[in-house]
């Protein structure tokens, strides 16, 4: 049977009802969970979608309470929601979890309005099942999270050019007017404001890098990054994904996408600096980029296209480098299109003074010095060296002479200059470099890493050192 029930709306504002219907077949006719619970929340009414969501018997649910159903957490939401329909006599929706008969949670949204009959209050409502609905916003969130990832990376990228844009360099301008400087400078006016691939040749701390940077502020990319790449710093196992990126999974702690250097420079400048320790089999990419400006992360299998401009430096022949075989032919005709060559310190000797009371002012301001006067003597002892580690040693020499000096002039009595080699031999750079370093090592104590370090003496990164140590064969005693 069925009740009949005589529906009388209050002179309250809220929905009108008909003056009567059969409630139980209205509940029936309903798609979803049906019901009326009186004003204490105690089920009177409910059609049989009810018993077979939750799995009680019609006799089980009679005068079952509200809070038989819904999950602990959720008691305190639902009861203050129909509170308020009676209070403010108005529809109310809540969300909250149902549990059924053999413990199992599911997520529903409810709705439910007033009426009134016999002058007592009820609460009829519905409940749709938003299991679905939750699972797809949980999908939504994933996304959301990826995608804040994918924004933290992006912001990442961001600051690393702002820093590569911004960063500090050995020198605020060119500083020089000797014949060779202004050669190479002729050569780098003349390539700046065309897309040519560029090979910067020259010994190690001749401004290879100032170059690069010059070179892209003259060109018409100037306004996009200028990406820099040493591919000597980084390790084997990380460089291709440095430079073309790789996919989530590509290997054991690729735990997201990453973007590499080549993306990163789309319509801009790429600096790969020490390109002759590229290892030779990721030569291949890279020709493949500069033939056809294309290339696949590292794990992936989408081809990319991207539009740059690559600008290479090395201090070691590549050709030597081709005859040992380290270094493939067709990629050094590719990059070799124009090349500059930054003449050595030794071979620009006039620059020194107009170079050392640059650096001079910058260790000023550095370390809030008055120093402006730097003794004839002292200047030709400078003049006289032969300069093996070029530019970067001199500023390293006149910012160690600012630390120890007082007062207004350079103190030329305490400078230490490395030992310059009384022979007439020469010996290959590679060579030579090794020499070098091993002195600096003697002279610190084999220290690689420190204010006193090495490192610092031949402003390099630690990292850089240590691999430099190790292709070169140096080990500690």
């Amino acid at each position: 049977s069925y009740f009949w029930f005589e529906l009388r709306s209050m002179e309250k504002p809220g929905p009108k009802y008909p003056r009567s219907f059969s409630g139980q077949m209205v509940l029936k006719g309903l798609p979803e969970l049906a019901y009326i619970f009186d004003k204490e929340g105690r089920l009177i009414m409910w059609n049989e979608n009810v018993e077979k969501i939750l799995g009680y018997s019609p006799q089980e649910l009679d005068h079952k309470h509200v809070t038989d159903f819904v999950v602990p957490e959720d008691h305190a939401r639902t009861l203050t929601a129909i509170e308020n329909v009676f209070k403010e006599w108005q529809e109310q929706t809540v969300e909250y979890k149902l549990m059924n008969k053999s413990g199992e949670r599911i997520p529903y949204i409810g709705s439910g309005s007033p009426i009134v009959l016999d002058e007592k209050y009820y609460f009829v409502g519905i409940a749709i099942n938003i299991s679905k609905l939750k699972k797809t916003e949980h999908k939504l969130k994933s996304a959301i999270v990826k995608l804040n990832n994918l924004k933290k990376q992006l912001e990442n990228e961001t600051i690393y050019l702002k820093e590569e844009i911004k960063s500090s360099h050995d020198f605020d301008e060119i500083i020089g007017r000797s014949q060779p400087l202004l050669h190479a400078i002729y050569r780098l006016e003349q390539v700046a404001p065309l897309d040519t691939a560029v090979l910067l040749e020259g010994e190690t701390g001749t401004g290879k890098e100032l170059f690069a940077r010059a070179i892209h502020s003259k060109s018409k990319r100037s306004n996009q990054p200028l990406i820099k790449v040493n591919c000597s710093a980084l390790p084997e196992n990380l460089i291709e994904s440095e430079l073309f990126g790789h996919e989530k999974g590509a290997f054991t702690d690729a735990r997201q996408k990453r973007i590499g250097r080549f993306e990163l420079a789309h319509n801009g400048t790429i600096f790969l600096d020490e390109i002759a320790e590229l290892p030779l089999e990721l030569q291949p990419k890279l020709l493949r980029v500069l033939q056809e400006g294309e290339f696949e992360r590292l794990g992936g299998s989408e081809t990319l296209k991207v539009n740059v401009r690559v600008i290479a430096a090395t201090n070691k022949s590549l050709q030597e480098q081709i005859r040992k075989k380290l270094f493939r032919e067709d990629l050094y005709y590719r990059l070799n299109v124009y090349p500059i060559t930054i003449p050595a310190l030794r071979e620009r000797t006039e620059d020194i003074p107009q170079l050392a009371q640059h650096f001079l002012e910058k260790f000023n301001r550095r370390y809030e010095k008055t120093i402006d006067q730097i003794p004839r003597k002292l200047m030709e002892k400078l003049q006289e060296y032969s300069w093996p580690g070029n530019i970067r040693e001199l500023e390293n020499i006149i910012e160690r002479a600012a630390i120890i000096s007082h007062g207004r002039k350079l103190t030329a009595e305490k400078l230490i200059m490395p030992e310059r080699t009384q022979t007439d031999d020469f010996i290959p750079l590679e060579e030579y470099e090794r020499n070098y370093i091993i002195k600096v090592l003697e002279k610190t104590t084999w220290r690689v890493d420190g204010p006193k370090s090495a490192s610092r003496i031949l402003d390099m990164h630690p990292e850089t050192l240590r691999s430099r140590m190790r292709k070169l064969g140096i080990k500690r005693p």
